[in-house]
């Protein structure tokens, strides 16, 4: 049997006691049965109800103009929802990160707060703030503005968590170096802080992206499901299913899933050619 010795007390520990990277084929075997029951068959059950009356039948329930419209406009608000907290969220993080100011840990921690609050009561919360009856005589009830301040309120942290940690990281010395050499805080950040932070960006908001176009409480109330103006693919296969349509929520339910698939392999295959360019440079 293959044992190692302790350096300070020359104690021989046997090899099946020492600690490993490697969980092992019972660890690989007990995540991918997880990851089966959890993830797969669920997925696998879904795509095949949306197959059910063949490829024709699940083609016309993703292309009838109702679910194309909910599918544009879902994308659309998505991508904007995107964009703007890939801004905002990451204006957040560096606030959070580089700034001392009262409260400082309670913005934080509210920072969180969407991951926690169910999402209907986000809806009842901007309702009431932006609806008819608002206190701030801000409409947005039934509009895809409102949509788009919805999905930004549930989706903020996603940006925000992964842009922090990444900018706590970055190296102060560097900064310091560039300013001294005669750089401005502006090529500075954008020649050595910015392709830093690129992959943790480009995941966030890639990340705001998939969790927008699959929201539904959020946006039920404040959204008003009007079909071909507001109504999210959530609440068109919610639809769907309340009028026994089953394939149909499939189907559609199968196209986001590709979309927030297709996008996300596309946005980490970006992040990590950025993160291997950003490394080359150093």
């Amino acid at each position: 049997m293959t044992t190692s010795t302790n350096g300070r007390t020359g104690f021989q520990v046997p090899s099946w006691l020492r600690v490993s990277g490697s969980v092992g084929p019972l660890g690989i075997a007990t995540a991918v049965l997880w990851l089966s029951i959890i993830v797969l068959l669920p997925l696998a059950a879904l795509t095949v109800t949306s197959f059910e009356d063949g490829w024709s039948g699940f083609w016309d329930a993703v292309t009838a103009p109702a679910a194309l419209d909910s599918l544009r406009i879902t994308v659309l608000v998505s991508v904007v929802v995107a964009l703007i907290n890939v801004v905002m969220g990451t204006l957040v993080a560096w606030v959070l990160v580089r700034d001392e100011f009262p409260g400082k840990s309670i913005v934080n921690a509210l920072i969180d707060l969407p991951f926690a609050l169910p999402t209907i009561v986000a809806s009842i919360v901007l309702l009431s703030l932006y609806g008819p009856q608002s206190p701030v005589d801000i409409h947005l009830n039934a509009t895809q503005p409102g949509l788009v301040v919805a999905l930004t309120f549930v989706t903020l942290p996603f940006v925000v968590r992964s842009v922090q940690p990444v900018l706590i990281e970055v190296d102060r010395e560097v900064e310091q170096a560039a300013i001294s050499l005669g750089a401005n805080n502006w090529t500075t950040f954008r020649r050595i802080i910015l392709p830093t932070l690129t992959p943790a960006i480009i995941s966030g908001g890639g990340l705001a992206f998939a969790r927008a176009i699959g929201e539904y409480g959020s946006v039920v109330l404040i959204g008003g499901a009007i079909p071909r103006k507001t109504e999210m693919a959530s609440q068109y296969i919610q639809k769907q299913i309340e009028i026994d349509r089953p394939v149909n929520a499939a189907a559609v339910s199968v196209a986001l899933l590709a979309i927030a698939f297709v996008t996300l392999l596309a946005l980490r295959l970006l992040a990590d050619r950025s993160a291997r360019k950003e490394k080359a440079t150093r």
